[in-house]
């Protein structure tokens, strides 16, 4: 397999979310991870919320002992950490957890940290993490003034909260959306930051948002990468997104 600048995770919650609809196990979340792994994914991601509408406390401790056979791909676990992302760090010390400012009932993560406000509550949490070994991701929306203080606060990357962009492809707004994560990322790595990015990345808009924004060291993909697998299947899908990363860098 040919190393990649950028690493492909694979989010697993839209499986969970066919799977709960039924009392069958099927689709397994565990399968369709060592699918994705023997494709060439580089990491795995799940954002296990408090209701468990989709990724269950199982699925979570099922998937870090899977990963335990991947040596050298990363195990990414994605919450809140004032509700049920800390209990998984603590137990599980995954490979990165990332810091995600959502409610307990919210949709779909919908923006950033914000700063100062979120510093004081985020600063021992990070501790605790990095204390464990574990590398903190805070979940940023493309803001460049921001990332000094992601840094004081102890992360170790930025995750990018990529959909103003996806929302923008296309249209004329797609070259001003460009630039602001662009300089979001420069800001970023200046302070010693490492960058992911996720949110609505797809196969049409992946390989322009890494040609345009330095140094994206991972992208998180779930919903339109399961979404392209319903109808390519889990190899098939996974080899195409690492065709749009490969592209970016060529």
């Amino acid at each position: 397999m040919t190393a990649s600048p950028t690493s492909l995770s694979v989010n697993l919650n839209k499986v969970a979310l066919v799977r709960n609809t039924r009392h069958l196990g099927i689709p397994s979340v565990t399968r369709a991870a060592t699918l994705c792994l023997q494709a060439g994914a580089q990491g795995i991601t799940v954002h296990p919320r408090p209701d468990e509408r989709h990724i269950r406390a199982s699925d979570v401790r099922e998937l870090s002992v899977l990963m335990q056979d991947w040596p050298g791909r990363e195990f990414n676990i994605e919450g809140n950490p004032l509700h049920n992302l800390m209990d998984f760090v603590r137990e599980l010390r995954p490979d990165q957890a990332t810091f995600v400012p959502d409610s307990e009932g919210q949709f779909t993560s919908d923006h950033g940290w914000r700063f100062p406000q979120d510093a004081e509550v985020l600063r021992p949490l990070i501790a605790q993490a990095r204390a464990l070994g574990v590398r903190v991701s805070l979940f940023m929306d493309p803001i460049p003034e921001a990332m000094a203080a992601a840094r004081a606060v102890g992360a170790d990357r930025v995750e990018l909260y990529t959909e103003p962009y996806a929302q923008a492809w296309g249209t004329e707004q797609q070259t001003f959306q460009l630039g602001r994560y662009a300089a979001a990322a420069r800001a970023a790595q200046a302070v010693g930051l490492g960058v992911n990015a996720g949110h609505d990345l797809n196969r049409d808009n992946l390989t322009t948002f890494l040609r345009e924004v330095p140094g994206v060291s991972e992208v998180s993909i779930g919903h339109a990468l399961i979404a392209d697998a319903l109808e390519l299947g889990y190899g098939a899908t996974v080899q195409d997104y690492r065709r749009c990363i490969d592209e970016a860098q060529a």
